[in-house]
């Protein structure tokens, strides 16, 4: 007990000394919170005067919030100072909470004047935006006849189907332009009659429309580039696919792979002759299409050569050998209800199921079907034999469920089986019936 009571006493200065420091820390923390609020306060009137009512609201709401929070900083500040004696746990919890609340304060109000920090730095350079603006609109329609000057040239060169996409462009920069600088005039008025937040949305208008009106003369430069690219490849690609076409002949025949040829040579045939205005863009994603379709047909083409495709007589041959297998087990199985076991009848089930995926496969009957197509020989096949082995593997179900039926005692019915002959030599599943049908005749000959 001595030894508790030291380790007791030497970890009291340690707490105290801790607990002091968290009152410290609580009463500084305080202090700066406070502080905080009162500057939060008076940028938020600054900001409010530069930016308006509407885009302060969410600074506005979080200093409310703080004020509330604060306020039971406070009182739990109060109550450590009061007369009222308090235990050092209390004193502890209550520290521990008042700093807890300043900095989520501090926190929160950094997060909300954060987000208005670009806006304000941006309204305290509304005129050296607005100059900039003009700067930039100015330059910009410098550029426009230039523009005009590329379209003219384009079109003597490209299809109007090609140039659908920047035709326009001079046009509706020149439109954004002029809407920028109306912007830019209607920001400086409202913002000299003190209407800041009028004047800022006139602001951010201005030099989005800039913005928009650059990247439309941009794009008719880039689309001169992407042009003679686009025209540079389909060259190389109708060089390539002449070859390809040259090659597909010597494949295997098949459908598929003439069908492709076909469309990779209407695809070239569908070039326009030279001197004629084309659209380089779309007749090569349509030359890349037909590629891309022969290169598919002659790799399934390839595939099927190398493997062996089943004779029709095989396939036929299968499918009937799968009826007589499915009916088998279907008659057997019907004529036992009683006897047949959950298993019999589940692999009977799944047999018939793939019979009639079969027909719908082939998109008839397959008992009757005279002409199966190369690609469905295989897999025809492949469900017929699956017919087949589950099939067989239902009857020897049914098979072991009638002979687990009968009795087991030899000396029962005379000492013999169910089908009058010898249990020891393990009679056949038609002795049993046949016994079966005999002993029901006697019995109704009796009760007769």
């Amino acid at each position: 007990m001595a030894g508790f009571w030291g380790k007791r006493k030497r970890e009291d200065p340690e707490l105290q000394a801790q607990d002091a420091d968290l009152a410290k820390r609580a009463g500084t923390a305080l202090v700066a919170a406070d502080e905080r609020i009162r500057v939060t306060t008076d940028e938020l009137v600054f900001a409010e005067a530069e930016l308006g009512p509407d885009a302060t609201a969410d600074l506005r709401t979080a200093l409310t919030a703080v004020r509330r929070h604060l306020g039971e900083a406070f009182q739990l500040n109060q109550l450590n100072h009061d007369e009222i004696p308090d235990t050092s746990e209390e004193l502890r919890n209550r520290n521990a909470r008042i700093v807890q609340l300043c900095e989520w304060a501090e926190d929160l109000l950094d997060e909300r004047t954060a987000a208005l920090a670009d806006k304000i730095a941006r309204a305290r350079r509304a005129p050296e935006i607005i100059a900039g603006v003009r700067g930039d609109a100015a330059l910009l329609r410098a550029r426009i006849p230039h523009a005009r000057e590329t379209i003219e040239r384009l079109d003597a060169r490209y299809a109007r189907e090609a140039l659908a996409q920047v035709e326009a462009n001079p046009a509706e920069a020149e439109q954004l332009l002029g809407f920028a600088e109306h912007s830019a005039g209607v920001a400086e008025r409202r913002r000299e009659a003190g209407q800041r937040e009028q004047a800022n949305l006139a602001l951010e208008a201005s030099t989005e429309s800039v913005r928009r009106a650059a990247a439309l003369l941009d794009a008719v430069e880039t689309f001169e580039i992407e042009a003679l690219r686009a025209e540079s490849t389909l060259a190389a690609i109708v060089e390539d696919s002449r070859g390809d076409v040259a090659v597909a002949l010597k494949e295997p025949h098949s459908p598929g792979v003439e069908k492709a040829i076909g469309e990779l040579q209407a695809a070239l045939a569908s070039l326009p002759p030279v001197g004629v205005n084309t659209d380089p863009f779309t007749q090569l994603d349509r030359l890349r299409e037909a590629n891309s379709g022969l290169d598919a047909a002659i790799a399934a083409a390839r595939e099927r050569a190398a493997r062996p495709i089943p004779p029709l007589e095989h396939v036929r041959h299968s499918i009937d050998d799968a009826d007589r297998q499915l009916a088998v087990a279907r008659d057997v199985i019907a004529g036992h209800r009683g006897w047949i076991g959950a298993d019999a009848r589940t692999r009977l089930a799944e047999s018939e199921r793939i019979r009639a995926d079969l027909d719908h496969f082939l998109g008839r009957s397959a008992s009757t079907v005279t002409v199966i197509d190369e690609d469905q020989r295989e897999q025809a096949m492949a469900m017929s034999r699956r017919v087949a082995y589950l099939a067989a593997e239902a009857l020897q179900l049914a098979r072991r469920d009638i002979d687990s039926s009968r009795p087991q005692d030899p000396g029962q019915w005379g000492g013999q089986g169910w089908g009058g002959g010898r249990r020891g030599g393990g009679g056949d599943m038609m002795g049993g019936i046949l016994g079966g049908l005999v002993i029901g005749s006697v019995l109704d000959g009796i009760f007769d």
